[in-house]
């Protein structure tokens, strides 16, 4: 989840009507105003998780980890260790034989664990922010980290099964982190083709649906993401377009108009990026009703499906 600031967002209109079944916009507006502004760093213990506006701020109790997530033990891998990455072994062939994708499982289970490391400022290009935040949780305690590592390695096999080579920037065995201007780096140095962050928001009771996070086009410091920010949107057009079609979620109801896409610049992930990025909000933790799904194994493979399909179709555009 991405902690979002304030700002004055201007929409303009994209059409992807071939894109979105019925039921969903045929025309999604994106906002592309760079959203600037900083937030100033917060205590890791506590639920720390960037939401999306005052009310989505909500405290959420740290969770313990959950059965098929990381461990709560240390671990002797070091904070600069390589992405456990990389996936091994040979890859069939397929439609995406020869892409290169990046996917991001958001947080890390242990972070609550590495309050001074993950709140220590790093570069994001617009301005500095914390590493890494301890994301958010369900009320019974379900963890947004091990949701998104969940997700992710769902997205992982679709993908693989088409002949992409998948690099993760970890895979649950590093003791925090990684830092978000170092998962940037993860994906800019395996030169992907597409590169995806998989997170869940921390929004108020009410606030429900998924969120498509677009990178801003923003030059500063070490950002430019010029080249990236237009073939992010068109990523992101796509993906949410198979995530209605897969799981049957409604674009966010707080997020984005209807349109379940959101333009960002106060992103580290996004904009150190020198590939396309975005950041898929699956759904509300808080929300009863979306925290049901989120929770559900077989929706988490509509949704792994539903990722994996806009990332097929980008590629494949």
């Amino acid at each position: 989840m991405t902690r979002r600031p304030g700002g004055i967002r201007r929409p303009v209109v994209v059409a992807v009507a071939a894109l979105v079944p019925a039921g969903f916009a045929g025309w999604l507006l994106w906002d592309a105003s760079a959203d600037g502004g900083e937030k100033a760093p917060v205590a890791a213990a506590s639920s720390a998780s960037p939401g999306r506006s005052p009310a989505s701020q909500a405290p959420s109790r740290q969770p313990s980890p959950s059965a098929g997530s990381p461990s709560a033990s240390g671990s002797s891998a070091p904070p600069s260790a390589s992405p456990a990455a990389a996936d091994e072994g040979p890859l069939p062939d397929g439609p995406l034989k020869g892409k290169v994708v990046l996917v991001d499982p958001g947080h890390n289970i242990r972070n609550s664990e590495h309050t001074a490391e993950i709140n220590r400022s790093v570069d994001i290009g617009t301005g500095r922010k914390e590493c890494d935040t301890t994301g958010t949780s369900t009320d019974a305690g379900y963890a947004e980290a091990a949701f998104s590592l969940d997700v992710a390695h769902r997205i992982r096999t679709l993908l693989r099964a088409q002949g992409a080579k998948v690099v993760f920037t970890h895979d649950g065995e590093r003791p925090y982190g990684p830092c978000v201007d170092e998962r940037a780096a993860i994906g800019n140095r395996a030169h992907a083709d597409a590169a995806v962050s998989v997170h869940a928001d921390g929004s108020a009771v009410g606030n429900r649906g998924f969120h498509v996070i677009l990178p801003a086009s923003v030059k500063g410091g070490r950002a430019d993401t010029s080249s990236i920010a237009g073939p992010s949107k068109d990523l992101g057009v796509r993906i949410a377009g198979h995530f209605v079609r897969r799981t049957g979620s409604a674009a966010s109801n707080y997020i984005g108009g209807g349109t379940g896409l959101d333009t960002r610049g106060d992103l580290g992930g996004l904009n150190l990026s020198t590939v396309p990025k975005v950041f898929v909000e699956c759904g509300n933790m808080r929300d009863p009703k979306d925290a049901a799904l989120l929770t559900d194994g077989a929706w988490r493979q509509k949704a792994a499906q539903g990722i994996a399909d806009g990332i097929t179709d980008f590629l494949d555009g």
